[in-house]
């Protein structure tokens, strides 16, 4: 009777057969085309990331199978990792790169630059402190749930309780990966240890109805709109509670327990180059960092004369000021402390630095339309670093928004101390973080059309760094810091960057001690003694990653002062801007190659 059905089920069955086998060949195997395996190599790596995909939330929502887990951080699984990467990189090289055009060359030459680097790397891959007072796992975790979770539905705030019942097994890996680094002689400096058992006392010693991860929920279900019915909310509630204090302290505890068992064994507050192969280790990092091949001499060289040149540009505003007398430091530090600087230090007075912070993005976003062509369609916001994190935070920095629309960029403000946000500061800090800083540099990139993912994703530090810090200057030329105080913070700021060039290289390779670095930076820069403090125990357990601000930034001018001076009128800034932001992040050494053939196309048309 159906016989008439026979032969398309049979051809559907023949076309599923194929289908299913070249998707097992492409999955496993080198697929046929670069492009795909591209995109294998990175969906292979996602789908292993549960949290990347629900801070990225790319996936449709009918999708969301792994909103209820947390990654994988065992030891077992980054030896994995390695392994996988070794194997892709060996298909990778196996293709032609002079049969693609000029774009398929550049993300060739984008992802190779990226996996040599980590593989020649691996040496190293236990040279760091995953417990660490800046971007550790026990803030880490925490400040992740608060801000990246998203809770729109019931099902969402039950797998952030689901998440939060993971929170054992995660630090239970974490920790092993914490005692391989000890037993190889890779013990954190004794200040990492101090602050992480500060931190992580006060988090366990909070009761849990007060605790961040409890509070924080509290508020995205106060926003769900329609609201959650009063009986499932109470649930929910209830079970967070119970498992902050029956799974979330426990499993920090295990943290405690152990630094403060190690506490006495702790290193000197020293630099990288007294662990195991500590010299090599910082050569490496430099230019993994700066994406150079510059050394450690060469960088600090590079900061003591930069330092040189900027401090003669602020010590002619000072002496405009009436201020003559002292180092540069002290003689910025007194601008600081002015009255007409500092806002009150109350709720009312920190939420006015909010408010002006966006005030001041705001009024630069609407005046940029001469100097860029492209402009990221998401929006940005500021917001105050989570309390629990401001002691030890850096004094700003910036997320990027979801791929899917629903969060935008978010500009995080430290206000641990309204002493610490002097007025003439500002400006500069939010054009570095946000607009046309960060958020141009991060949100183009992932607005990317007609790339691999990868392109759209992969961070190098020298560029992103290295653009914010070109963005502030870029502002103060085109008369957004027209006044001499907003240009002396500038200057300040640039002054920080190149100091961070002369301090780190000084505490890893040199053997400065922490303080002779924090004794240089007050007098260079004029920072608070909190934010210096801060910021030298940010390098401490961040080698070279400090680096790549001023080296970039110079990179940038260079090269864009190279293309005027060939290209003459025909040098267009607009494009210029464009080319280097719709490439996104590049190595320094591609970016060079960029802009150079943009310059022969320009010059010949």
């Amino acid at each position: 009777m159906f016989r008439w059905l026979r032969w398309p089920l049979r051809l559907f069955a023949l076309v599923l057969f194929v289908g299913v086998v070249w998707f097992v060949h492409e999955w496993n195997f080198k697929p046929w085309s670069l492009r795909f395996f591209y995109e294998r190599t990175f969906a292979q790596f996602a789908l292993e990331s549960p949290q990347m995909l629900s801070s990225m939330r790319m996936l449709p929502s009918w999708m969301d199978w792994y909103s209820d887990d947390l990654d994988d951080v065992s030891l077992a699984r980054q030896h994995e990792q390695t392994e996988r990467l070794k194997r892709d990189y060996d298909t990778f090289k196996s293709y032609d790169r002079e049969a693609l055009d000029d774009d398929g060359k550049l993300s060739y030459d984008v992802l190779d630059y990226f996996i040599k680097t980590q593989l020649e790397g691996e040496r190293f891959e236990f040279h760091n402190y995953p417990a660490n007072q800046l971007f550790g796992f026990q803030n880490g975790l925490p400040t992740y749930m608060a801000t990246q979770h998203p809770v729109r539905s019931v099902s969402d705030a039950d797998n952030y309780n689901a998440r939060l019942a993971q929170f054992d097994r995660y630090f239970a890996q974490q920790m092993e990966g914490v005692r391989k680094r000890v037993d190889m002689g890779i013990v954190p400096p004794r200040f990492v240890i101090e602050k992480v058992l500060a931190e992580t006392r006060g988090f366990v010693g909070t009761s849990p109805d007060k605790n961040m991860l409890f509070t924080t929920l509290v508020d995205k279900l106060e926003k769900m709109d329609p609201p959650m019915e009063a009986g499932q909310r109470q649930r929910v509630l209830n079970t967070t509670r119970q498992r902050i204090e029956q799974v979330v302290y426990p499993a920090m505890q295990t943290l405690v327990d152990y630094y403060a068992d190690l506490l006495p064994k702790a290193r000197d507050n020293n630099g990288v180059w007294d662990l195991p192969d500590g010299d090599a280790f910082y050569a490496y990092r430099v230019r993994e960092q700066t994406s150079t091949t510059m050394t450690p001499d060469e960088v600090h060289e590079l900061g003591l004369a930069e330092v040189a040149r900027i401090e003669a540009e602020m010590d002619a505003i000072l002496q405009a000021e009436g201020l003559t007398e002292g180092t540069i430091g002290e003689r910025v530090d007194q601008i600081a402390m002015r009255e007409d600087q500092l806002y009150p230090d109350t709720d009312e007075g920190r939420a006015q630095i909010l408010a002006d912070y966006q005030t001041i993005i705001d009024e630069i976003d609407a005046g940029l339309d001469p100097y860029f062509g492209v402009r990221p369609k998401a929006g940005v916001k500021v917001e105050r670093v989570p309390e629990f994190r401001e002691k030890t935070a850096p004094g700003a920095y910036y997320n990027a928004p979801s791929f899917d629309g629903s969060r935008p960029g978010i500009f995080y403000a430290n206000l641990r101390s309204v002493r610490e946000v002097a007025k003439f500061t500002m400006r500069t800090l939010a054009y570095h973080e946000a607009i046309p800083g960060h958020h141009f540099q991060t949100a183009i990139q992932q607005e990317l059309e007609g790339v691999p993912m990868f392109r759209r994703l992969l961070g190098f530090t020298s560029f992103s760094e290295g653009w914010a810090l070109y963005a502030e200057r870029l502002a103060w030329e085109i008369g957004f810091q027209d006044k001499p105080l907003d240009n002396l913070g500038r200057l300040q700021a640039e002054m920080f960057r190149a100091v961070r060039l002369v301090v780190d290289s000084g505490m890893h390779h040199k053997r400065w001690t922490r303080e002779q670095a924090i004794d240089y930076m007050r007098e260079k820069t004029g920072m608070s003694e909190t934010d210096v403090v801060a910021e030298i125990e940010r390098y401490l357990v961040m080698p070279g990653q400090a680096l790549a601000y001023k080296v970039g930034m110079n990179t940038i001018l260079r090269l864009r002062e190279e293309a005027k001076a060939t290209l003459g009128e025909r040098f267009d800034l607009k494009a210029f801007h464009d080319l280097v932001l719709q490439g996104g992040d590049l190595p320094l050494t591609l970016l060079e190659s960029r802009v150079h053939q943009w310059v022969s196309s320009v010059g010949s048309s």
